[in-house]
């Protein structure tokens, strides 16, 4: 450590020990770098009541399961800790989401995760990446690490979602990439990412070739220079454009290998192992109505070398109505071909046909608080029963065309 010549020359004449001068200044370095780091996160918790008997066989979207049903739920616990990338040009910071409870074992970011319905870790790294900026044009940022993917028109977290459970687009959406992604801002209302990573799936480090445990690959079988690679453009309405100012449009894909991490997930049933696309286009639509906004989106998820696809559209409306309440509609369609657990892979014909609608109310009645109730019923269109189970039976399969859910959710942001 270096000391300039003035506390040289007072430690000489034993006025101050180099020692108490040294640690004073680490202590200041340390106190400068945390200052800038924050700590956020949130509480997420539910209760939740299926119609009718039996839970074999519910609806197969993300962070749902028999696991949910019938009964009162500690979600998951996030604890974010980051550093934003400030004005510099050579700006550098950072971000970790920890996730704690069972909606963890959802992410499947370790290897072998045990499904939502089972005993798991109940602990998962979300997010965990350095940030960087390099001044080229208008800034290029980076995200080195592992990162939520880049698609979707909702998020991982529940809160910032319009309705508390997922949608099926969300839900057949790669989850968590490990690898770096670059984001540019052409202007104020374009941009666009660029990324490449491990593989498709959301395994921390997973990689698309062998990797032996013992004598048993633990992921895939693919050259050790195979990697997933992924893209999206963003654009909105400027401010000129009248009521229309602030709409968005945004389009993305993410190809790659899929490893097999035995999850609950639908892709996992039929993707595993496979080179894997995933399409994505969606967009919120501002309105002439104070309070109003539309929002549509499309998934296509493609199992190269196979039969099985799987796509879903759904549409959105959110109502503001006041200050604290508002209502929030969402519907939707999914047909899969070949999904194991949707539809019967040893039939060309079966196909899987679902329609879906989820209402929403919300009321901020608490601050720091989300508290809502919403109403989900699932119905399925291709005339077969899909959901339920057979009571007293060998057999157990579905025994029900319609799902129906009623759930209170409460969330505490800090």
């Amino acid at each position: 450590m270096k000391f300039n010549k003035w506390t040289l020359g007072l430690a000489a004449v034993g006025v101050v020990s180099l020692a108490s001068v040294a640690q004073a200044e680490e202590k200041n370095a340390l106190q400068t770098a945390l200052s800038a780091t924050t700590i956020s996160g949130y509480v997420d918790t539910s209760a939740q009541w299926n119609f009718g008997t039996g839970n074999d066989y519910l609806p197969f979207y993300k962070f749902g399961g028999p696991g949910k049903a019938d009964g009162f739920n500690l979600n998951v616990v996030q604890l974010s800790i980051a550093k934003a990338l400030d004005e510099q040009e050579w700006a550098a910071g950072y971000k970790v989401d920890l996730w704690f409870g069972p909606d963890a074992n959802a992410l499947h970011t370790q290897y072998g995760g045990a499904p939502t319905y089972y005993p798991g870790r109940d602990f998962a790294i979300r997010q965990a990446y350095v940030a960087l900026r390099t001044p080229v044009g208008n800034g290029i940022e980076w995200k080195v690490g592992v990162f939520d993917s880049i698609i979707g028109y909702e998020s991982v977290e529940a809160g910032n979602n319009p309705n508390y459970t997922r949608s099926y687009g969300h839900s057949i959406e790669p989850q968590t990439h490990t690898g770096v992604l670059a984001t540019y801002r052409f202007s104020d209302n374009i941009s666009a990412a660029v990324g490449v990573a491990n593989t498709f799936g959301p395994t921390i480090n997973g990689r698309a070739f062998d990797v032996m445990d013992g004598n048993d690959p633990l992921f895939g079988h693919k050259a050790e220079s195979y990697k997933a690679y992924m893209g999206s453009i963003a654009l909105t309405a400027p401010e000129d454009w009248g009521w229309v100012a602030g709409s968005t449009f945004y389009g993305g894909v993410v190809n790659g290998f899929s490893p097999d991490w035995s999850g609950d997930t639908i892709y996992d049933e039929f993707g595993a192992d496979e080179n894997v696309t995933s399409w994505y286009v969606g967009g919120t639509l501002a309105t002439p109505v104070t309070g109003l906004k539309l929002g549509a989106a499309f998934d296509y998820f493609d199992v190269h070398h196979s039969d099985a696809n799987i796509w879903a559209v759904a549409g959105y409306a959110s109502y503001q109505a006041t200050e604290k309440l508002s209502l929030h509609l969402r519907g939707e369609y999914v047909e899969a071909t070949d999904v194991y657990g949707m539809s019967d892979p040893d039939s060309d014909s079966d196909k899987a046909k679902i329609f879906a609608l989820t209402g929403t109310v919300q009321y901020d009645l608490w601050q720091n608080v989300i508290s809502r109730l919403e109403f989900r019923w699932d119905h399925s269109a291709n005339g077969k029963q899909a959901f339920g189970s057979y009571e007293n039976t060998s057999y157990g399969g579905p025994s029900r065309k319609n799902a129906c859910m009623v759930a209170a959710n409460f969330i505490y942001k800090f």
